[in-house]
Parts: C-alpha cells; structure tokens; sequence
C-alpha cells in the first residue's frame, strides 16, 4: 500500500524558505513520476507545482514557482526546496505520485492530477 508522509510546512516571512520532505514507501524507488501539487485557501482548484519523473532526471514547475523552487528526491524521499517564498505561496502542499497528464495537456506544467496523496502540510507565508 502506498504512503505519502509529509513534513517541513510551517510559517514563514515573506523572502524565506523552507524545505518540504515527504516519505514515500509501498513501492521501490524509481516507480513512478513524483511531484508537488498546492491548494491555497479559497480556491477549488489545485494546482500543479513541481513533477520529477521516474527516472530522477526531468522536473516541470508551475511558472508561478520556477527559479524559486526546486524538486529532488533521495532514495524514497522526495523533497521541495522553496526560497524566495511569497504570500502567493500560502497553500496547503501536497506530495503525490504517478503523475496523471491527459490528452491535450503540456507535457512542460505540473499536473494536478496524480494517483497516490500525501496528507498536504500548511505552509503559510507572512508579509
């Protein structure tokens, strides 16, 4: 069975950073495309942030987030490093996997879709 277990969300000042880790288990590293997805507060929908693929060798990041953060994994551990961070940035983070990119989506922007979560961490960024 498939877990997703977060941790590192926080509160923050605006210009900051903070590292998000999430605990993967229930499959062998290297199965599937990995990522980051947020919902911040009051909106319906989710948006992709970041995606590694199986391979460890190709990111996508939301254009809102590039230059800013940056997604890696070690062994079964996938991470979301976020500097720079903005009230923009306030959302609930979620790790996911097997990523889920459907006909007539950008291959290049972050799904929103996966088929495993995580439990999300808040992280709240402070102006």
């Amino acid at each position: 069975q498939v877990h997703l277990v977060e941790s590192g969300g926080g509160s923050v000042q605006s210009g900051g950073s903070l590292r998000l880790s999430c605990a993967a288990s229930g499959f062998p590293a290297g199965s599937y495309c990995m990522g980051w997805v947020r919902q911040g507060p009051g909106q319906l929908e989710r948006e992709g942030v970041a995606t590694l693929d199986s391979d460890g060798t190709t990111t996508t990041y939301a254009d809102s987030v590039k230059g800013r953060f940056t997604i890696s994994q070690d062994k079964n551990t996938l991470y979301l490093q976020m500097n720079s961070l903005n009230s923009g940035d306030t959302a609930m983070y979620y790790c996911a996997a097997q990523c889920r990119w459907y006909s007539g989506d950008d291959f290049n922007i972050p799904p929103a879709d996966f088929g495993y979560w995580g439990q999300g961490p808040q992280v709240t960024v402070s102006s």
